[in-house]
């Protein structure tokens, strides 16, 4: 097995984990200090930040639910290493779908999760268990798609907005996306029906922008 090396020491790296693991991978963590790791020695190997330099070249993945932790990494070892995207065989696809994913450097894709046809995929998205995106959808880079949320068809999440769990964001029209904006966070569980704009919280059912 070949090994991947997963920025990250908690629950989403352990995660990340067990997608690669399916993928055929051995998980090797990478972290930024030895006294911020949980106990790992059941998944694989440890390392720290400085020693990732000699593994120049080989395929990584980011085990980090932060966005703004996500963008660091990537910048500063995206140039060096390989960032794969990362496909739990328990996912499932629509018509060529699946081809969409496997391009889209450094995104993960969980157990559950379904995609439906004609979506765009950026780079380093993170998609949870059993999340739902349907038809026409739009998804830039670093969005976080977390368990259980369900995006409707056509709706366009501009880069770095996160999802939370149990989230659903409605409908928009072939002639209109359903726009969220950049930076945008959609709380837990709550309804969007509007268009919601950039660097905002909205939270409940039908979702509001919190002030």
């Amino acid at each position: 097995m070949t090994d991947i090396f997963i920025f990250g020491a908690s629950g989403f790296a352990r995660e990340t984990a067990d997608v690669a693991i399916s993928n055929g991978y051995t998980p090797v963590f990478v972290i930024r200090d030895e006294g911020g790791s949980d106990d790992l020695s059941d998944f694989g190997g440890v390392i720290a930040e400085p020693e990732l330099s000699r593994q120049s070249g080989a395929d990584c993945a980011i085990g980090i639910a932060d966005v703004s932790i996500r963008r660091r990494i990537v910048d500063t070892f995206g140039p060096a290493f390989q960032f794969p995207a990362l496909i739990h065989p328990l996912a499932s696809f629509g018509h060529r779908q699946r081809e969409v994913a496997e391009a889209s450097e450094g995104t993960i894709i969980c157990a559950g999760a379904r995609f439906e046809s004609r979506i765009t995929l950026g780079r380093f998205g993170v998609f949870n268990l059993n999340s739902t995106i349907c038809h026409d959808s739009i998804v830039d880079d670093f969005c976080h798609i977390a368990p259980g949320a369900n995006l409707s068809g056509y709706v366009h999440l501009h880069e770095g907005v996160w999802v939370g769990t149990g989230a659903a964001i409605n409908q928009g029209s072939p002639e209109a996306h359903r726009q969220i904006g950049r930076n945008t966070m959609i709380g837990s569980g709550a309804v969007v029906v509007q268009d919601c704009d950039a660097d905002s919280v909205y939270v409940g059912v039908p979702a509001r922008k919190r002030a």
